[in-house]
Order: C-alpha cells, then sequence, then structure tokens
C-alpha cells in the first residue's frame, strides 16, 4: 500500500515539476502578425535604443548568443556586407545579445560593424521574445518587424551562414507587394 501511494505522489509530484518547469521556461516566441514588444536597450556607443525609433522602417530584430564567436561573427559580418541592400529597402539591423555595451563595443571595432548591437544582460528582452536559452544566453532567433510595430516574419534557430540571403528576399517581396 505504501509503495502504491509513494509511486502515486512521485508520479504527480513529476507531472506537476514537468508543467511547472515548462511554465517556467523562456517565454513563447511571438508570432508574426502580433505587435513587437517594446525593446529599450543601450547600444554599443552607450546610447539608449529603443525600437519605435524606428516606425517607419523595416526592423530586423536578431538575437545572437555571443560577440566574437565563429557563428556569431559570420552573421553580423553578412548583414554588415549587406547593410546597403537593407538601407535600400527602408531597413535597419538591430542585433541583442546578454553580452556588455563594452563586449559589443569590442566586437564592434575587431568586426567593422555599424549596426547597432544593444546590451541586454539582465536578460529581459530576450526572454520577452522567447528568446534566452536555459544556458542563459540568446537563441539564434529573428524578427522581421515592419514599419507599423508588428512582427511580419519570424526565424527560429537561425544558420548564420545564408541568413542575410533569406531576410533580404523576404523583405524585397514585401516591397513588391506594397
Amino acid at each position: 500500500m505504501r509503495a502504491i501511494r509513494l509511486t502515486t505522489l512521485v508520479t504527480l509530484f513529476l507531472s506537476q515539476s514537468g508543467s511547472m518547469l515548462a511554465f517556467g521556461a523562456a517565454s513563447d516566441v511571438p508570432k508574426a502578425g502580433q505587435q513587437a514588444p517594446d525593446v529599450t536597450l543601450p547600444s554599443q556607443d552607450g546610447s539608449q535604443v529603443s525600437l519605435k525609433d524606428f516606425r517607419g522602417k523595416w526592423a530586423l530584430l536578431y538575437f545572437y548568443p555571443k560577440d566574437n564567436t565563429p557563428g556569431c561573427t559570420i552573421e553580423a559580418h553578412n548583414f554588415q556586407r549587406d547593410l546597403s541592400k537593407y538601407d535600400q529597402l527602408n531597413a535597419v539591423i538591430i542585433g541583442v545579445s546578454v553580452d556588455s555595451t563594452d563586449s559589443h563595443k569590442d566586437f564592434c571595432a575587431k568586426q567593422s560593424l555599424t549596426f547597432k548591437l544593444l546590451a541586454d544582460t539582465d536578460k529581459k528582452v530576450a526572454g520577452q521574445y522567447g528568446s534566452l536559452r536555459e544556458s542563459g544566453v540568446a537563441a539564434r532567433n529573428t524578427f522581421l518587424i515592419d514599419p507599423n510595430g508588428k512582427i511580419a516574419k519570424v526565424w527560429t534557430g537561425v544558420s548564420p551562414a545564408n541568413h542575410s540571403d533569406e531576410i533580404l528576399a523576404v523583405l524585397a517581396e514585401a516591397e513588391k507587394s506594397k
């Protein structure tokens, strides 16, 4: 009888714990069509940057794990390489990681990056966007936000090598359908 009760209690505990763990994990990734959660964070130059500052433009909000790592460097280089194409499509690039503004400043200097990198050191914004890994770094997710502040497209688990090309194709299609 005791063994049955203990098994029942353990099963009940595990099922409840699993629910709490799932609930306590990073929030769900916002979906296309939703209003983009507001972002105000310091950039590599120390200035406060808000997503709402870019209303009227497309905003590419991309989350990445860590400055000066191979995948993050490839992704950033490709965005920098394509910066003039984004400008032509009325789009800005905004990177977000949990690294400090000093780390971002160093990353930008070493890699000749000129777009904004935002420091989410308290991990709040990454959490709002469902882009915080259990390890405490940002997941490689990207949100294309339309000129009215709504999420137009979401990419999760991005492959850094060709991601800029994917985004540019979506932006070009969106501009054609205007």
